[in-house]
């Protein structure tokens, strides 16, 4: 079974890809980068900086793009193709944010099926990478696409498909739809990878079976869980899998925000950090506390002595 790191804003930045991919990651994608923005903004700046880092520890990483416009995401493919950092050009068109989609990218580009297989076709002209696509399974309830969608844009040249299980209106409530994962699965011949809804080992077999995919991708749940992709593929492989104790746990959160300050300085490393810990802590005692402490903290040093209450189990309910 092949594990990918879903492409989660603000989330899925190198140190955190690093670590996955030490837990048995296969493949990661980058945080969304906007075509236009990356064309037109300065080369030295920081956000684009950030959003094309990428560590040495880490596997294939594909680099994912966001836009409307053909011709700007066609220049972006070609340039970052060209970078020698990236394993696949991927394109979004699954993404349920109001500021993107009202631009009328992301999930958007489900509604305009002509419009995303001409985006995919010039990307795809243009690129020296395999180009794939991320993708919904519709708008919403009333205009479920996925498989109309998923022949135009591999008629186009993608390689390969993620399908996230819901519809733009439905952004992270309710259940994944895995049986439309299963008829975009039969439907095209190029490898297509299941989203949503896999928490652990048990919902990972249970979608790989539904789905009938050999590739899944996780997103939420490895949020302070790096641990998932381990956990996965010991369940596919028959062996067994113990959740680490808190101290592992409390090591590497600890270890994240050491590699984030390195990597941004303490300010905005522990900016960027407060949630990760956050995700760390859940499901420990007195996780509500812990979290409201580890928000309000602005130094390394202070999250070490807060997650010293874990390990000597002095928290409380």
């Amino acid at each position: 079974m092949h594990l990918a790191l879903a492409p989660m804003a603000g989330i899925t930045d190198q140190v955190f890809r690093g670590l996955c991919f030490e837990k048995g990651c296969d493949l990661a994608t980058t945080e969304m980068v906007s075509a236009q923005g990356f064309l037109t903004a300065p080369k030295d700046r920081n956000a684009y900086r950030f959003l094309l880092a990428r560590q040495e520890n880490e596997g294939p990483l594909a680099v994912q793009i966001f836009g409307s416009v053909p011709e700007h995401m066609e220049m972006a493919a070609a340039r970052l193709s060209e970078m020698g950092l990236f394993s696949a050009v991927d394109i979004n068109m699954g993404c349920p944010a109001q500021k993107v989609v009202g631009g009328q990218s992301g999930s958007a580009l489900m509604k305009d099926i002509p419009l995303a297989a001409e985006i995919v076709r010039r990307c795809v002209k243009a690129s020296l990478l395999p180009v794939t696509v991320k993708m919904r399974i519709g708008w919403d309830e009333e205009s479920v696409n996925a498989v109309d969608f998923a022949k135009a844009v591999t008629d186009a040249g993608a390689a390969a498909l993620c399908v996230h299980g819901r519809t733009r209106k439905q952004q992270y409530s309710g259940q994944a739809n895995w049986e439309e994962i299963a008829k975009v699965r039969q439907a095209v011949s190029v490898p297509v990878t299941a989203n949503g809804d896999i928490w652990n080992a048990a919902s990972a077999l249970e979608c790989a079976r539904v789905t009938g995919c050999s590739s899944l991708a996780m997103g939420r749940g490895a949020l302070g869980n790096p641990w998932l992709f381990e956990e996965i593929k010991a369940a596919f492989e028959g062996k067994e899998w113990k959740k680490p104790p808190v101290e592992e746990i409390v090591a590497l959160a600890l270890r994240h925000g050491r590699e984030m300050i390195a990597w941004k300085g303490e300010k905005s490393g522990m900016l960027e950090m407060r949630k990760h810990f956050g995700w760390y802590v859940t499901g420990q005692r007195g996780v509500a506390k812990l979290r409201t402490r580890l928000n309000l903290a602005s130094s390394l040093s202070e999250v070490e002595d807060i997650l010293s209450l874990l390990l000597n189990k002095e928290t409380e309910d």
